[in-house]
């Protein structure tokens, strides 16, 4: 049986793709559908369904405008309310594509939704699970994210639930399974999932923690919610997208593809209040940018850290990008749900600095001259994550983990100058960014972070501690 994983690395995400004698089903697509319609088309096939594992948080699913586009039906888990029609399947079910069988598995825990699919092959053999949220390779689905959206639901319960479906639906099937999960290493669903996005469930049983055998339910629930961080703003929001409804991706991307002057995108940008977004890459942000605008670049986890940094899903936001990459800021935008884009910066930052117009930029600074300062014992601030310093820090360094920044501004002084890094340079040019709007300019941003210090220079670190958690 082939099944094909789908791979995103920008979300950590895996959508999954069947065929078999004419018929497709796709499980957990992206906005974008066009890719999943493309390889069906190549089959010479007709997608039949679309399997959702649950109504997802870090991510908008293309379930919708798949549906509008090939006529599939949409299957979602027992337990499912959504506002749109769609299959709730029953525990046990079975659909068919073409002669392949997918059977339901009912798998509440991450939420109470959630739901397994079992494959089974044309010769009746049953060859794989895609698991959704529920098991990850290394790593289950955080209990905590369901509770955001339904009230008397808490992490705990979610946890028992999830430990009585490991236990009773996933663990007692065969090990020869391949394990299919939606997510791999990265993502904000799991505390220390693989950077492997496939394994046998036999494999599985060995080596993760959370299938060990002789666990307790009160062991799990406690190893499970260790380590836990609070998740990402725009969680809840993208769920209730996904419950409720959303705007066709062909809408969204002609409301945001108006190339703008310079002209006219200060002006819009004065008339509306909208968010100025700035998605190159940090080392071009920093010599130079709009004044106000926020910079996350498109050439690392972008969707993530949008919804971490803008707060509310339906912020406007006018962009500014690389010519040619306007499509894919907009695509990559909607895929966490931010649809309301009005508008880029025709000719991208070169045509603002050509018009005269003001500019901004960072002062930044190596590794070698940090080395210089650090006999003086400068303020230095590292954005990493709280496991990431944890694990190892510069000496004397604080902590100011970049998605809790606007919650702990008063932490960066303005009455003497002080030192930014993160791992590589792309989170602390978005602090930067950040503190730059907020009226901040006695600082410095290291090229390069954390790991051009560590090679090039002799600043005193911590001992490495491995971390227990990658959240």
């Amino acid at each position: 049986m082939k099944v094909e994983q789908i791979y995103t690395g920008c979300l950590a995400h895996a959508a999954y793709y069947i065929e078999n004698n004419g018929e497709a089903a796709v499980f957990d697509p992206l906005r974008e559908v066009g890719p999943y319609i493309d390889r069906a088309n190549e089959d010479g096939a007709k997608i039949k369904y679309v399997f959702e594992t649950h109504f997802h948080a870090d991510f908008v699913s293309g379930h919708l405008d798949l549906r509008a586009k090939t006529g599939a039906d949409i299957v979602f888990g027992p337990n499912a309310k959504p506002g749109y029609e769609a299959i709730v399947a029953e525990d046990g079910q079975i659909f068919k594509v073409g002669n392949y069988q997918v059977k339901v598995i009912h798998t509440p825990g991450h939420t109470m939704e959630s739901t397994t699919y079992l494959l089974i092959d044309d010769k009746g053999k049953e060859h794989g699970i895609i698991t959704g949220d529920t098991l990850f390779i290394g790593d289950v689905g955080r209990p905590d994210l369901a509770q955001h959206v339904v009230a008397d639901l808490t992490e705990e319960k979610l946890a028992a639930h999830l430990f009585d479906s490991l236990r009773n639906k996933i663990m007692p099937l065969s090990d020869d399974l391949i394990v299919y999960p939606n997510h791999g290493a990265g993502s904000a669903c799991g505390k220390k999932m693989s950077t492997e996005t496939t394994d046998t469930l036999g494999n599985q049983k060995k080596t993760n923690y959370a299938l060990r055998a002789d666990m307790t339910k009160e062991e799990f629930i406690k190893e499970l919610l260790t380590g836990l961080t609070t998740p990402p703003g725009y969680f809840p929001q993208n769920v209730l997208m996904n419950i409720k409804g959303y705007e066709s991706l062909d809408t969204i991307m002609d409301r945001a593809t108006k190339a703008l002057t310079p002209e006219e995108f200060e002006v819009i940008a004065n008339e509306t209040g909208a968010l100025l977004l700035d998605t190159r890459e940090n080392e071009d942000f920093a010599k130079g940018f709009v004044p106000n605008s926020i910079n996350i670049g498109l050439e690392s986890n972008f969707a993530m850290w949008v919804g971490e940094m803008i707060p509310d899903v339906k912020q406007e936001i006018l962009f500014i990008t690389y010519p040619g990459k306007e499509e894919e800021t907009i695509t990559r935008l909607s895929r966490v749900g931010y649809d309301h884009s009005i508008g880029y910066l025709k000719g991208g930052f070169e045509s603002w600095k050509e018009s005269g117009k003001e500019v901004d930029s960072v002062s930044r600074i190596s590794p070698e001259e940090l080395e210089k300062r650090y006999e003086d014992k400068p303020l230095i601030i590292d954005v990493r994550k709280k496991s990431e310093f944890d694990s190892e820090h510069i000496i004397d360094a604080v902590n100011v983990p970049l998605n809790e920044i606007n919650k702990h501004l008063s932490e960066f002084p303005k009455d003497k100058p002080f030192v930014l890094h993160c791992a590589g340079g792309y989170r602390s040019m978005i602090a930067a960014s950040i503190l730059k709007q907020r009226g901040w300019e006695n600082f410095v941003d290291v090229e390069g972070g954390l790991d051009e210090i560590s090679a090039n220079t002799q600043i005193p670190k911590t001992d490495y501690v491995c971390p227990t958690t990658l959240l």
